[in-house]
């Protein structure tokens, strides 16, 4: 038998054998080609408090008011001792962390509120523009399901800022910033709709706590969305006044201290104001509390990445939120509403189970602006949009060697009388009043050596000055509404 014959003998006798390894091989390499393309990207929980202060967490120092569960997410994550809001207010901080753009570039720049809206009396702040490519279209583009739960600030129902129109699937909450002034409203916002909440007249308690009802629609959001990626946006109205909580967590306050009623001029009268302002701080720890039992509960944990922070810090009104008895930004100067260190820095913590390394801490200077390429990152995300902002992603999975720094940072605040200020180093700038004195000379600290803004060191540092005023002067995008100079 020839050569030939005898190979189309063995083939014929072998095909069916053939034929099914070459069958197994293509369905196994297409098997892999197919879990390569379907590897999960990582969820994205962003918690952002409302006027909570750089020390009013157990984590970064504060000795009165219990935060358990905000404190185990430090011990299992990383938190930053030099991480910085986009602004000293609410609708400027939020513009920032949601575009990537610093505050002399952000297109707003103060708390600026609209005519009343389509179906209420509450218009919703200055809109984002339609062209804004915010945190959530990216994240939106790449497959994730995205919810925004609290406080939104950055344009009214029906606007080109409406949530809905910048890059989320599901808002509930409060659109406007004003109507987050009470806590038991007669409604919440419920995608573009009213979901009244019955029981309550916007007095000094309700039958529905709306922070309560707006964590409940998170928790559903997370459970709905266990099987496809999710960006969970959870700024939550709290510790922002009125003094407003359920009874059982002021309760757990009540006679501890001495205290006077706060009889009401700008926010509704309490009359326990500082068991009030611990139980809502505490009341946001429990539900950190619950994020992260359900993520557990869901397998979750190792598949989330959990980001905290605030918006700003400590209210100034401290008849109600008393800041010198909570030591609310020990040691640090200025509160809420100014570019010094207690109006911007922030708490900010990352957990991350099986990528950040627990109980880390680190020094590294950041702001909020830097979140959203840092998101992308993690998220295998290309991002269309011009960001200030740099990756930390580096510093989050313990690679500080390859962790690229900003050269500077900048706020340019056009509330409280106008002011700016620069980060460069240790050395930080400051200018006040300018909308009275856009040219007054800046003042200068060195953080390193005085963290509490105390000795003004710009006559010894000239140099230092005009490097700064030159950054003022040419990192800013001009805008006919944000001027000193008018």
């Amino acid at each position: 038998m020839s050569a030939l014959n005898r190979s189309r003998t063995f083939f014929g006798r072998h095909f069916l054998r053939i034929f099914v390894i070459c069958l197994i091989v293509v369905i196994s390499l297409s098997s892999i080609a197919t879990a390569a393309d379907e590897v999960r990207r990582p969820n994205i929980i962003l918690i952002m408090c409302d006027d909570l202060g750089y020390a009013e967490l157990g984590c970064y120092g504060q000795k009165k008011i219990e935060t358990p569960n905000i404190d185990r997410m430090a011990g299992e994550g990383l938190r930053f001792t030099q991480f910085y809001c986009g602004a000293p207010v609410c609708a400027p901080s939020r513009c920032v962390l949601m575009t990537g753009r610093h505050l002399a570039n952000a297109l707003v720049r103060n708390n600026f509120e609209k005519k009343p809206g389509l179906w209420d009396s509450y218009g919703g702040q200055f809109p984002l523009p339609t062209e804004t490519v915010t945190m959530a279209e990216c994240l939106k583009e790449a497959g994730y399901a995205t919810g925004a739960f609290g406080k939104w600030g950055l344009g009214g129902v029906g606007t080109t800022g409406d949530p809905l129109k910048q890059g989320f699937d599901r808002f509930f909450g409060f659109n406007c910033q004003r109507h987050a002034h009470n806590l038991y409203p007669k409604y919440l916002v419920d995608d573009d709709k009213q979901r009244f909440l019955e029981g309550n007249t916007r007095g000094l308690t309700g039958k529905q706590y709306g922070p309560q009802v707006v964590a409940d629609e998170l928790m559903k959001f997370i459970e709905s969305n266990k099987d496809r990626p999710f960006f969970a946006y959870y700024p939550t109205v709290l510790p922002h006044l009125a003094l407003q909580a359920p009874e059982e967590d002021i309760a757990h306050y009540r006679g501890r201290w001495p205290e006077e009623p706060y009889k009401g001029r700008s926010y509704l009268p309490h009359p326990t104001p500082k068991s009030c302002y611990a139980a809502m701080i505490t009341f946001v720890d429990k539900q950190v509390g619950r994020i992260m039992e359900t993520l557990d509960r869901l397998g979750l944990a190792e598949d989330t990445i959990i980001l905290f922070t605030s918006d700003n810090g400590t209210t100034h009104l401290g008849e109600q939120a008393d800041y010198e008895f909570f030591e609310s930004v020990k040691p640090l100067r200025g509160l809420k509403g100014s570019v010094y260190e207690g109006g911007i820095r922030v708490p900010m913590i990352a957990r991350w189970k099986g990528k950040i390394q627990p109980g880390g801490v680190t020094d590294h200077i950041s702001a909020a602006y830097d979140l959203m390429p840092t998101i992308a990152q993690i998220a295998g995300v290309e991002c269309s949009a011009e960001t200030d902002g740099v990756d930390i992603s580096p510093t989050l999975l313990g690679k500080a060697d390859a962790q690229k720094k900003q050269d500077f940072l900048i706020w340019e605040f056009h509330g409280y009388g106008g002011q700016q200020a620069v980060r460069m180093g240790d050395w930080k700038a400051v200018r006040t009043k300018c909308y009275n004195s856009p040219d007054s000379p800046l003042e200068l600290y060195n953080l390193a050596d005085d963290i509490g803004e105390t000795k003004n060191v710009a006559a010894e540092h000239p140099e230092l000055v005009e490097q700064m005023e030159r950054i003022l002067k040419e990192e800013r995008t001009p805008s006919k509404l944000w001027n000193f100079e008018r």
